[in-house]
């Protein structure tokens, strides 16, 4: 009657011997991969990030922070271009929005050499190889064209090629690359007027100091819309002839962060947001006429 019972624990004895066996080939081939693996789904990880402040995501813009790219000069309120596009980032890297705060940087400081105060910042800056020697960019976001205002019913309110505005006194904020474009583009007679805010151009315009002001086009429609009274949006044009001019969002130079904010800003535009925020916030930009 004993026979049995031994029978019984040889077979349990080859059972446990057997779930104790090591694994296969290939599932240790897995299980050594698996940490790499880890390490590199981790990387962007919130908890794993390298930021001005712990626990925040520190996002810079100058002040006063114009429509349409921030609304009512609250770039906390989630509202206009830019908030929303820095918002959707935040989120796809995990960070809620209380977990975002909000640093005032002038615009022409951003971009220059030496330690930021943020992670990254968003304002309306042109990736331009000049730039890219002080600073890092992610890969675009906005394609942007230049736009020409004037006062309505002056002299050239009505032109609708570049050549006829040759004679036109023209304002352009300093450091910008509606400067840049002035100069290449439309080659004016006179030297563009440049003014450290745009706000100042606008109330030289509005002053008739001079004859228009050339800024982003979306930023052009704000200026006729809610800025300057009798105001006319001339037309629009490419910066240049080669590549398209586009807002980046912009770091420290070797910041850790770009690859990890890059492939976030990727998750936004293959998921159909980035342009659901700009037909939001910029629809108006389509429907300048264009001037060569």
């Amino acid at each position: 009657m004993r026979r049995p019972s031994l029978l019984l624990a040889s077979g349990a004895l080859v059972l446990a011997a057997a779930a104790c066996a090591p694994a296969d080939d290939t599932s240790t081939t897995a299980s050594a991969a698996s940490p790499a693996g880890s390490a590199a789904a981790n990387a962007c990880a919130k908890e794993s990030l390298k930021l001005t402040t712990s626990g925040k995501l520190t996002i810079g813009t100058d002040k006063p922070a114009y429509e349409p790219w921030f609304k009512d000069d609250d770039p906390s309120n989630g509202e206009g271009f830019e908030s929303a596009v820095a918002y959707a980032v935040a989120q796809k890297m995990g960070f809620t929005k209380e977990e975002v705060a909000w640093t005032v940087v002038p615009f022409d400081s951003s971009y220059a050499p030496g330690p930021k105060q943020f992670d990254f910042d968003v304002n309306q800056i042109s990736i331009t190889p000049g730039r890219a020697k002080a600073v890092d960019f992610s890969q675009g976001y906005y394609t942007v064209k230049q736009g020409v205002v004037a006062l309505d019913g002056t002299k050239f309110a009505s032109a609708t090629t570049l050549a006829e505005l040759k004679d036109a006194k023209i304002g352009v904020q300093a450091g910008t690359t509606a400067l840049q474009a002035v100069q290449s583009v439309i080659q004016p007679t006179h030297d563009p007027s440049v003014f450290n805010q745009q706000v100042d151009a606008i109330n030289a315009m509005k002053n008739k100091q001079i004859d228009a002001i050339v800024v982003d086009l979306p930023t052009a429609f704000y200026v006729t819309a809610a800025q300057v009274k009798g105001s006319k949006i001339v037309g629009q044009f490419a910066a240049n002839s080669g590549e398209p001019e586009e807002f980046g969002l912009l770091f420290q130079k070797g910041s850790p962060l770009v690859s990890c904010v890059d492939k976030a800003l990727g998750e936004v535009k293959s998921s159909g947001e980035l342009a659901q925020i700009e037909s939001q916030w910029l629809t108006a930009a389509a429907g300048a006429p264009e001037l060569k």
